[in-house]
């Protein structure tokens, strides 16, 4: 079965850093507000920057799960990592 776009476009912003992420969404949000998109763009737009926003949440959560993962000496030093389990 043939891949659908928009499968496509989630796999793609799947692969995005955090930072890659956020500064599409950002670039997205400059071009919606500046209403110069056409009705139909502004949909597709619309639509990758909640997926964007989507993604952006997920890695910060899982970025907040890795540090809640440290653990601490008695003495307040850094001991390591534990592995996270995000799911």
């Amino acid at each position: 079965m043939a891949a659908t776009k928009s499968d496509i476009a989630k796999n793609e912003i799947e692969g995005l850093s955090f930072e890659d992420a956020l500064a599409q969404l950002e670039k997205i949000v400059a071009q919606l507000e500046s209403g110069n998109a056409a009705l139909e763009d502004s949909i597709s737009l619309y639509e990758r920057g909640t997926a964007l926003k989507a993604h952006c949440e997920t890695r910060l959560k899982a970025a907040e799960a890795k540090v809640e993962k440290i653990t601490l000496s008695a003495g307040g030093e850094a001991t390591g990592t534990q592995p996270l389990d995000v799911e």
